[in-house]
């Protein structure tokens, strides 16, 4: 029998950014293929394409391509973030292209996994002025990941919320992403959700740390030397737009209508899933 292919996408996150393992990253995903072989007659070949800063548009024109010539029996797609962070967002385009990229895996029979995720400015702790236009992207980005997860049959992680969310030993220097304990959770939960579908009959990954968790002082040094770089390198177009963001949600706040700004988004969500669906109709133009 042929290895069961085992194929990652993503960004930082599914790249392994706060597991460390020697001078690389590990991760959830790496974390997860012991599980999906059930003994020494079943082996696993596992990729990662998945890459620090990558978006929705990364993911379909350069990842998905190389991910269908490698024929994965198994192919994560946890993206979106990132999208959430620059000054280009557009929900509309965030869902066209996650439906194209979910059905190309789909028509190949691939099992496809897919995942929500909290929103960067709660896990930065950022004032809500400047929360809350971020909160209000991922959500439209999470809702879009829901409903593309039933249409094209994926298995789905709900893991925009959970109290181990709120736990900071689960969590990096950071805070944007998990560390050695947090990939756990991330293998552990994804496993179940395969386990039911009868597809991971593997050993369930520990939830306990291979590592020390890193010491006080060199969470601050990382941040100092390399994670404030990462951070801003994401954000750099989208502050001045933050702030404009931030003006109007004191605006809505002051005259009582903040209700609007959640309802606008509400309908960009259901404008974008609704044109997909026009789109796929026989008859559509």
């Amino acid at each position: 029998m042929r290895p069961l292919r085992f194929v990652a996408l993503g960004d930082s996150l599914t790249e392994g950014v706060g597991d460390p393992v020697g001078e690389a990253w590990r991760g959830w995903a790496a974390l997860l293929v012991d599980g999906l072989s059930d003994g020494p007659d079943t082996s696993v070949e596992f990729t990662n394409l998945a890459v620090s800063g990558a978006q929705t548009r990364d993911v379909l024109e350069r990842q998905t391509p190389a991910a269908l010539a490698l024929g994965p029996d198994v192919v994560s797609v946890v993206i979106g973030v990132n999208d959430t962070l620059r000054c280009t967002f557009d929900i509309h385009a965030v869902a066209a292209r996650l439906d194209r990229v979910y059905a190309a895996f789909r028509a190949q029979d691939a099992v496809l996994l897919t995942a929500c995720l909290p929103d960067p400015g709660a896990m930065l702790g950022l004032p809500g002025v400047l929360a809350r236009p971020l909160a209000r992207r991922q959500r439209a980005v999470n809702t879009v990941v829901h409903a593309l997860s039933e249409r094209h049959g994926a298995v789905h992680l709900h893991a925009a919320e959970g109290a181990w969310l709120t736990d900071r030993a689960m969590w990096s220097a950071d805070r944007l992403h998990p560390g050695e304990r947090g990939h756990r959770q991330l293998a552990l939960r994804f496993h179940a959700l395969l386990e039911q579908e009868g597809i991971a009959t593997g050993d369930t990954p520990s939830a306990e740390p291979e590592f020390p968790a890193p010491t006080r002082s060199a969470s601050l040094w990382w941040l100092a030397t390399a994670g404030t770089g990462w951070v801003a390198r994401r954000c750099t177009d989208l502050l001045p737009q933050l702030l404009t963001l931030a003006a109007a949600e004191v605006r809505h706040r002051a005259r009582g209508t903040s209700a609007r700004l959640d309802l606008s988004a509400s309908h960009a969500v259901a404008s974008a899933l609704a044109a997909l669906s026009v789109a796929e109709r026989p008859d559509a133009v």
